[in-house]
């Protein structure tokens, strides 16, 4: 395409309206990157003459760099203030699958996930985005090998993971994030595909005012560590619109800084979005060191395919974790989907990294429609350390594990210090809400149904002081479990609940500390008992009315 057809033409400055990027601008300082000797032949490594046009576009005070259809070998780029990268439907920057062809950007380690080396990168940049509906793609299989593990003997085929079926080779030498935006200001992509990362896809960290419209990241399911995006110490992020498949986590909101002081991670939306993977749809946690404040995740669908094996599904649906030392206040999720998902909510407050000062609270689960769960949602905290303040609401579950007796009695592991996961304490005692060292749990007008039966008690409640369960439909147990099973649980208030039939007991307590349980309006059958008394638990601490 010849430069004055190209700085004229109306398909570009319709695909830039629509892109909600101004165009009269950007077309005034456009550049093709062809303009400094770009070969489309998939072949020549083109990193110098498309950082060329990066940076004559930005002396020239800003502008469009316009990346026309074909397929581009590059290494690390850099882009510049008030520079957008178009890249037109059609055309591919593909990753060089030399390590030594990317440029190292000191800040974070050298080893592990996040690399300093990035096949997209900016730094302390301001008013630059990518868009188009073009694709960026980063080779990632070649720097992977298979470990020819073994496979997991079918009963703990639960917790397993197809990702880990690969690992890094050459001692993680890996580009990693693939796209990494580091203390910038006004950021935007739109439309883009991203695929085959080598490491983590998208990582915007300590940045302000973020916009993430309309990508696609398409990473295979065993990809090592291949998390979609990754929203790290940042504030006023919008995320819309995204369909994401990924081979670690979808969508991850961290709270850390290697560039610097941490910062909090606040006023996040994420919204509209639909999320696959062999690792968690959308978690925030890992890493913790700083404060969460205003996240918002709704109206959208996490998922894996019907038929698929269970270790290529998604392992946690919600996962809201603080387990480094930082903090969370003001999480509310709603309005989900779930399919496939092994356990569709789980919340999280441990001391992997101790420090004073740490909380999670203020958490708002409402609308969740989920089906094949295999492993309980749950809410925990562990000794000295308690998530409070979070209600769960308005939520349908569906479960198919044959969840044995012997589950209900085992030991559940504190697990203090370890990796947040939600297979971390083994098979749960209940098949449908775990919650252990927790204040002020509200669990309202819930359905949990088992499609296989299950010989665990619904809800399983150890340790929790202040806790209102209201509004639930609850498949029965098979065997004696009783609906509900209440330990050392405090000021519990039990409402509004119709028990099913063929059951012996509607609540059993038990623990010394048990105290001031009201069970009050709940329509249970007459044979039922509606609460027993055993382990230590005193009979006048639960009042039936």
């Amino acid at each position: 395409m010849l430069r004055r057809e190209f700085l004229s033409g109306s398909s570009l400055a319709v695909g830039l309206s629509a892109a909600g990027i101004a165009t009269a601008a950007p077309l005034r300082a456009a550049k093709s990157i062809l303009d400094n000797g770009a070969v489309a032949d998939g072949k020549t490594l083109n990193t110098r003459a498309i950082q060329r046009a990066i940076d004559d576009v930005s002396k020239a005070g800003g502008g469009l760099v316009y990346v026309p259809p074909g397929t581009y070998l590059t290494g690390g780029l850099t882009l510049k203030s008030h520079v957008t990268l178009y890249l037109d439907s059609g055309s591919v920057l593909l990753g060089s699958t030399s390590f030594d062809d990317y440029e190292y950007h000191p800040g974070p380690p050298v080893q592990g996930d996040a690399n300093g080396h990035h096949l997209v990168f900016a730094q302390n940049a301001e008013d630059i985005a990518i868009c188009g509906l073009g694709t960026i793609d980063g080779q990632g299989e070649a720097y992977w090998e298979n470990v020819h593990r073994q496979p997991m003997p079918p009963e703990e085929s639960w917790r397993d993971v197809s990702a880990w079926d690969y690992r890094p080779k050459n001692h993680n030498r890996r580009p990693s994030p693939m796209l990494e935006f580091a203390q910038c200001r006004n950021v935007r992509l739109s439309g883009i595909t991203l695929r085959n990362s080598a490491g983590w896809t998208l990582r915007p960290i300590a940045c302000e005012t973020v916009v993430i419209d309309g990508i696609r990241v398409r990473n295979p399911n065993y990809g090592s560590n291949t998390d979609g995006m990754d929203i790290t110490a940042c504030s006023n992020v919008f995320v819309s619109n995204c369909d994401i498949v990924a081979g670690d986590d979808a969508i991850c909101i961290k709270s850390e800084n290697p560039y610097g002081d941490v910062l909090p991670t606040r006023n996040i939306t994420i919204t509209n979005c639909t999320l696959t993977t062999s690792c968690n749809g959308f978690k925030m946690g890992t890493a913790s060191r700083g404060a969460f404040e205003n996240i918002v995740f709704s109206n959208s669908v996490i998922y894996a395919a019907t038929g698929s094996a269970l270790n290529t599904r998604v392992i946690g649906g919600i996962n809201v974790e603080v387990v480094d030392g930082g903090s969370a206040d003001g999480v509310v999720v709603s309005n989900i989907r779930m399919q496939n998902v092994r356990a569709p909510i789980f919340v999280r407050l441990g001391q992997r990294t101790k420090r004073d000062g740490t909380f999670l609270r203020n958490v708002l689960i409402d609308g969740v429609d989920a089906e094949g769960a295999v492993i309980a949602s749950s809410i925990t905290g562990v000794p000295g350390l308690r998530p409070s303040d979070v209600s769960v609401s308005n939520c349908r579950i569906r479960t198919v594990a044959a969840g044995e007796a012997a589950w209900r009695q085992r030991e559940i592991p504190e697990v203090i210090d370890k990796y947040p996961e939600s297979t971390m304490m083994g098979r749960l005692p209940a098949y449908g809400f775990y919650c252990r060292h927790a204040d002020r749990v509200r669990l309202r007008d819930i359905e949990v149904i088992t499609d296989r039966g299950d010989e665990r008690p619904a809800i399983v409640a150890d340790d929790v002081e202040d806790l209102i369960l209201r509004g639930l439909e609850l498949s029965a147990p098979a065997g004696d479990a009783p609906l509900i099973d209440l330990r050392n649980t405090r000021r519990a208030f039990l409402t509004g609940s119709r028990s099913p039939e063929k059951m012996k007991t509607f609540v059993q307590v038990s623990g010394a500390a048990s105290d001031r349980i009201v069970l009050l309006g709940n329509a249970l059958p007459k044979e039922q008992q509606a609460a027993v008394c055993t382990g230590g638990a005193r009979n006048e601490s639960v009042d039936v009315r």
